[in-house]
């Protein structure tokens, strides 16, 4: 069964009118990031990105973040996005931030995560089934492994780690609790109100 979705009613001079509750958070200046990510929400992320940078470019935005990560590409998109605006950009872990959802959450200029929340970092994983030639295979092999020392870097810079030290906590899928995720540098405080 599907999830539907909340509507906002208000009254006002012109009679009582009807707006999804997204509708009402982005003129917050919060957006979500849930589910897997993929072009989709890629797109859809950075067109919200966007469309409130050019609303006010000092105004902070809020991405309350609660996914299990997903395409690397579409990921990176949305993180250039997220460096590319003015607008300083604070992440909100709900749940679990994992994988590319956790590099996007440990990005934000301000990470906040609530106590029972969870992010899990790892090594990129080749999404596709090995097969072709030598040469295929080898291609892809190198093509995974610069992915790996981008997405390190990533986490590098926004940790405080050093490279070696991510790689080596990304070499297997590494959690996080709330408390863990501050003090390794994944986050910077513990929240109990939003």
């Amino acid at each position: 069964m599907a999830a539907t979705l909340p509507y906002i009613l208000r009254e006002t001079s012109s009679g009582i009118h009807s707006y999804r509750i997204q509708d009402e958070m982005l003129r917050r200046r919060e957006i979500q990031c849930t589910g897997p990510i993929d072009d989709s929400a890629a797109d859809d992320l950075c067109l919200q990105l966007r469309y409130l940078q050019r609303a006010d470019p000092a105004g902070e935005i809020t991405i309350y973040i609660n996914s299990p990560g997903g395409s690397v590409l579409s990921g990176l998109a949305i993180y250039d996005v997220m460096k590319a605006i003015s607008c300083p950009v604070r992440t909100v872990c709900l749940g679990m931030a994992a994988s590319m959802a956790a590099l996007l959450f440990i990005s934000g200029d301000r990470r906040d995560m609530l106590p029972h929340s969870q992010v899990m970092i790892h090594d990129p994983i080749l999404a596709s089934p090995a097969g072709g030639s030598a040469l295929e295979m080898k291609a892809l092999s190198d093509n995974l492994m610069r992915v790996r020392e981008i997405t390190g870097q990533v986490i590098a810079e926004h940790t405080g780690k050093t490279l070696d030290e991510v790689l080596a906590t990304t070499s297997h899928d590494s959690y996080f609790e709330a408390a863990q995720a501050v003090e390794f540098g994944l986050a910077d405080r513990v929240i109990t109100t939003l």
